[in-house]
Parts: structure tokens; C-alpha cells; sequence
């Protein structure tokens, strides 16, 4: 039994950061063309960003769902803390998240598309947004008492770490949706996007250094182990192979390639979440909650493995099967003008 209280803990950890990998990958790309489309120069052109979210967007987000409801049955008490300390960044990511699904489908059947375009951006905008200050707001820390309940303010997840995150998050989903578009569009559209992903790229970078030259100056506890062996040398790796994929996303943009720049990129977030895994692990949350004090009685861990490893096929096949079914590059009849 004490071998279950320590490994089933460490499990749900790696199928949790499995579900938030694939949701920040499959949905950010939608969450990033959603940001693009603020930008579009007609109404030809936005139409045609859109049309690429059709049939895939919804299913993406169900990543995001099954992770919800794994924390709650898996870390109950790192659920109850992060909703109580994050109740504004989630508000703004659920409102973001409504206002955007409810404008993708009115702008179908309005005459005048003005004001549910700009709500499917806004609120691709906001859902963004709200994710970057949560994900800022869980590595700063969330404060807790001796029995592990929450004590903080409400406004605690704001800091300058939390906005760096956010606006680093969101111009990984600009360049992720980027280089989604130069994958599924062609001429003129296709070319603009290469130059949204150049920009992207830089931003990214330049965030994501700032980030990894703060993290250890802010945070006692992550300047601890990344400043230690052996995780040191790990950590040190980390940021030369980052620099490594951004200079062969860079190459494969400047080359005109199509498919290899969301490659490349998808590439760079896997990294990214590998090196944010080994900086918390093994809190839940970060310096106050382990995942050996959060995790849920180990009868209940085993009996959610049964039901999630018979779900999780399911769903990557399902998402597979949409992929491959609407694969191609979205036309119009009128391609050439836009």
C-alpha cells in the first residue's frame, strides 16, 4: 500500500500534465487563429480562418474538460485551493470561452458580422488571457494554512511574473495558430501568416528567455532546484535545445515550408511543458502542496486509471479521425482577392 501512496500520486501527475500538453496544443492553435482573425483585412479572409476551426475546435477543448474533472477526482484539495485562488483568471477564461463559441455560431446567420467577429477574437482574446494568469498564478504559489486550505487574497495571482506568463502564452498561441494557418491556407492568406509566425516566434522568445531569467530571482523554491544538481544540468540543456527549435522553426519559415513550421513549433511546447513539469514536480502546488498530500485515496485513483485509460483511446483516435477526415487546404471561390 505504501508503494500505491507513492507511485499512483506521480501517475495522475503525468496523465494530468498529458491532458493539459494536448489541450494547450490542439486548442491553442484555435485560440491563437481566433486572436488572428482581430486582424483579418475582409471579411473573405476571415471567413476562411474560421472555416479551418469548424469541425475541430469543440473536440479541442474537451482536453481541457477531462483535465478539470481528473484534478478534482485525483487532487482534490489542489482543486478546491486553485478555484478559490484563481476564481478571476478562470471567470475570464470561462467567459472568453462562452462569448466565443456563442459568436462562431451566430456569425453563421448574421447579415451584419461585425460585432460576433470581433466577440469570436475577443473572446479568443480573454480565453487566452485567463490562461496565462492562472498558469502565472499556480507557479508563483498559492498560499495555504497548515491544513492545506487556501488563506490567500483574490487578487493574489496577479503579479508581474503572472502578466510575463500570460503575454508570453498568448503569443505562443499567435505563433502556434500561425503556423496552423500557413499549414491549411494558400496564396496571399498563407503568405501573410508566414509573417505573423516570424513575429510570433521573436515575441515567444523573447518572453520565454525573460521568464527563465526571472523564474529563479522571484521563486525561492524553483531558484533551489534549478541551481542544484542534478536537475542543473537538465534545466541548462533545456533552454539550448529551445533556442535550437526556434532557429529550425525559423529556417523552415524562411524556406516556405508547410507543414514543418506547426511541427517545430509543437516541437518547442512539448519542451517548454517538459521543463515547467521538472520545476514543479512533485508540488501540485508549488511550494505549499505536494501531490503526495493532495492525491485522493488510492482505491479511487486506481478505479479512475480503469475508466480514463479506456477513454483516453477514444478520444486521441476521435481527434485523429477529424484531423485526417478534414485535412486539406480550406478554398474559396474567391482565393485569389483575399
Amino acid at each position: 500500500m505504501e508503494t500505491l501512496d507513492y507511485l499512483l500520486p506521480q501517475v495522475w501527475f503525468g496523465i494530468l500534465a498529458l491532458f493539459l500538453l494536448l489541450y494547450v496544443m490542439l486548442d491553442g492553435f484555435d485560440l491563437g487563429v481566433g486572436i488572428l482573425s482581430l486582424t483579418s483585412s475582409s471579411e473573405e479572409r476571415r471567413g476562411i480562418l474560421m472555416t479551418s476551426l469548424s469541425n475541430v475546435w469543440d473536440a479541442n477543448e474537451t482536453w481541457l474538460v477531462l483535465m478539470g474533472g481528473s484534478l478534482f477526482g485525483a487532487f482534490p484539495l489542489a482543486y478546491s485551493n486553485i478555484l478559490q485562488a484563481l476564481s478571476i483568471p478562470i471567470f475570464i477564461m470561462l467567459f472568453g470561452f462562452i462569448f466565443r463559441a456563442v459568436a462562431f455560431e451566430f456569425r453563421e446567420q448574421a447579415n451584419r458580422k461585425l460585432f460576433w467577429n470581433f466577440a469570436f477574437g475577443a473572446g479568443s482574446f480573454l480565453a487566452a488571457l485567463g490562461q496565462g494568469f492562472a498558469l502565472g498564478g499556480v507557479l508563483a504559489g498559492i498560499n495555504v494554512d497548515a491544513d492545506g486550505h487556501f488563506i490567500g487574497g483574490v487578487w493574489d495571482w496577479l503579479s508581474v511574473p503572472s502578466v510575463l506568463v500570460a503575454l508570453t502564452l498568448i503569443q505562443g498561441y499567435v505563433l502556434i495558430g500561425s503556423t496552423y494557418l500557413i499549414w491549411r491556407t494558400e496564396g496571399s492568406l498563407q503568405e501573410t501568416h508566414y509573417k505573423t509566425a516570424r513575429i510570433a516566434a521573436i515575441t515567444t522568445l523573447i518572453g520565454a528567455i525573460v521568464i527563465t531569467v526571472i523564474t529563479p530571482i522571484f521563486f525561492e523554491s524553483a531558484r533551489d532546484r534549478l541551481l542544484n544538481a542534478p536537475l542543473v544540468y537538465i534545466f541548462a540543456l533545456i533552454p539550448i535545445v529551445g533556442v535550437l527549435l526556434v532557429g529550425l522553426l525559423w529556417r523552415s519559415l524562411n524556406q516556405k515550408a508547410e507543414k514543418m513550421p506547426f511541427i517545430w513549433t509543437i516541437l518547442v511546447f512539448v519542451l517548454t511543458f517538459i521543463g515547467l513539469a521538472l520545476v514543479v514536480f512533485p508540488y501540485i502546488i508549488p511550494r505549499e502542496i505536494t501531490i503526495y498530500d493532495a492525491a485522493a485515496d488510492p482505491s479511487s485513483l486506481v478505479i479512475m486509471i480503469i475508466f480514463i485509460g479506456a477513454l483516453i483511446p477514444v478520444m486521441v483516435f476521435y481527434n485523429i479521425y477529424q484531423y485526417v477526415v478534414f485535412r486539406g487546404k480550406i478554398k474559396s471561390e474567391h482565393y485569389g482577392e483575399v
